[in-house]
């Protein structure tokens, strides 16, 4: 089964000229954190070196925020500032293309369904005994966006070599005040201080992976600016995603029926064809294309002869879509196995007093 349109995120056009201004008016959700005092210093260090060891008593704190937040708990404002604070002391080591050995088990959008991400693991099993990969969208659309970040951002801390988590689309400050993340920090927390710390340390995520050389992972698809994962490898990533360009790009491209470069429907990315897809396989002597960012009913779904694959780990999308969620297996053969999964048992859901809008195609 091809992807479906149903999940067909748009960047807003009357936005596109908008960029993070300090100047404007305190009213404007884009300015209301600025000067907040739980920012953290962005200033990118490439590694030149290993990340920092964890100490015993960073460690204990990590494993109680984990217990909590895995009760769908949220950590307090101060704690998600020091988690956040560690995580991009651990995200800055990372590379615009990060490596992973298998065995691994890679995942694509959670959308802030908590409960299905607990699911996710049931499914998987637990980290640090399985390997994880993630390729983007932790938040919007669903009811936890808080309680699913600040799990998964944990458990990178806690256990960075056995999980790696990539930025999507809707790991960006434009996106996630129309889509829900913003919304959803002031409810829970009284102020915006907590999306402003999360969009700050979503700029250090990495933006891809490669899989023993050999399976390319990221959320959205390819980008007509890049021939190499070289190219990938020397972008600045460290910023808001750009509204065009090759970083644009690798977050909101669709693969298609199409031959050739398309002008994509989303307002952000382009729509790529098989040609483009082998052609990028064969320059990079890669397997597979492993990408996220659509809806299929059945959790993952086959493009472009196999070159492709498309995952979507969200069952019962947005609570209403019916479809089932997936994830792949990788083994130490690299042979692939998709384990489907349906939605968890989820207690009642918290009243939501502003609907996030459609983008339904």
């Amino acid at each position: 089964m091809e992807p479906i349109d149903m999940d067909g995120d748009i960047l807003m056009q009357d936005q596109n000229d908008q960029r993070l201004d300090p100047t404007l008016d305190e009213d404007d959700p884009q300015d209301v954190s600025s000067n907040n005092e739980y920012s953290f210093n962005q200033t990118f260090h490439h590694p030149s070196g290993s990340r920092p060891e964890l100490s015993f008593s960073n460690i204990n704190q990590l494993d109680q925020w984990i217990s909590q937040l895995s009760n769908c708990q949220p950590l307090s404002q101060d704690n998600v500032a020091k988690l956040c604070k560690m995580a991009a002391d651990v995200l800055q080591f990372e590379d615009n293309v990060q490596p992973v050995h298998v065995p691994v088990t890679i995942c694509g959008d959670v959308h802030g369904q908590f409960h299905d991400l607990m699911e996710l693991f049931k499914i998987g099993g637990p980290c640090p005994d399985t390997n994880y990969l993630f390729m983007g969208d932790y938040v919007d659309r669903g009811y936890y966006s808080v309680e699913t970040v600040s799990f998964l951002v944990a458990m990178k801390v806690r256990y960075p070599n056995r999980i790696t988590i990539l930025r999507g689309n809707h790991e960006s400050r434009q996106i996630t005040q129309v889509y829900g993340f913003y919304d959803e920090c002031l409810r829970k927390y009284g102020s915006a201080d907590v999306w402003k710390l999360f969009t700050d340390l979503f700029d250090y995520f990495p933006i891809t992976a490669l899989v023993d050389n050999r399976i390319f992972c990221l959320h959205g698809g390819l980008s007509p600016m890049l021939e190499t994962i070289d190219q990938v490898k020397s972008l600045q990533r460290v910023q808001e995603v750009p509204h065009e360009g090759p970083m644009c790009d690798l977050l909101w491209s669709d693969p298609d029926d199409r031959s050739g470069w398309g002008i994509s429907p989303r307002g952000a990315g382009f729509t790529f064809g098989q040609d483009i897809s082998e052609q990028f396989n064969h320059t990079n002597n890669l397997s597979l294309i492993a990408r996220a960012h659509q809806l299929v009913m059945e959790g993952y779904s086959w493009s472009h002869s196999e070159s492709v694959v498309t995952i979507f780990s969200a069952p019962n999308y947005c609570y209403r879509c019916g479809n089932q969620a997936a994830i792949m297996e990788v083994d130490e053969q690299h042979n692939r196995q998709f384990l489907q999964y349906d939605p968890s048992v989820r207690p009642g859901e918290p009243t939501v007093t502003r609907k996030t809008p459609d983008y339904f195609l």
